[in-house]
């Protein structure tokens, strides 16, 4: 991610987490990007019992305004809210917490066991450090070396 792109994510989420409790919803990710020649700026939110297309809309116009009369994007961009879907990203301690028993994809930053790319079942977390059972065996990651992780649904 560009620097302007984190500096955008960066403010957007200082800006909407206030709102976020105010509204009683949970600020999931915020990514800014530049996709096909435009600028999109996502944002997932969640609540428990889900969250509907009508809290999509309200968190979109809320928040909108506040980006705009704070000036944090100067051209022009498409501000999209949904829910963070079945494969939800895994990004705060807490959240890992909340997948303990689940099965999770996480990306590294450096390889682990020869692997940047791990599946396996969430076990446990612990002081920062996930304990992921792979293939019978337990595998520690720590939270700092995680560039992306993911839950992974099984149908």
């Amino acid at each position: 991610m560009s620097r302007y792109s984190q500096s955008v994510v960066d403010k957007v989420s200082d800006l909407a987490q206030p709102l976020m409790d105010d509204m009683a919803f949970e600020l999931v990710d915020v990514v800014f990007a530049s996709e096909r020649g435009r600028w999109v700026l996502r944002v997932h939110i969640d609540k428990e019992g889900g969250i509907t297309l009508d809290d999509c809309a309200r968190v979109s116009r809320e928040l909108g305004t506040l980006i705009d009369v704070n000036e944090i994007i100067d051209h022009p961009y498409t501000l999209e809210v949904s829910s963070p879907g079945l494969d939800r990203p895994l990004k705060k301690e807490k959240d890992f917490r909340r997948a303990v028993g689940m099965k999770v994809k996480i990306k590294t930053i450096a390889p682990i066991e020869g692997q940047k790319r791990i599946v396996g079942q969430l076990k446990e977390v612990r002081e920062g450090t996930l304990i992921l059972l792979v293939e019978n065996k337990c595998i520690p990651v720590s939270m700092v070396d995680i560039e992306r992780a993911n839950l992974v649904y099984e149908f």
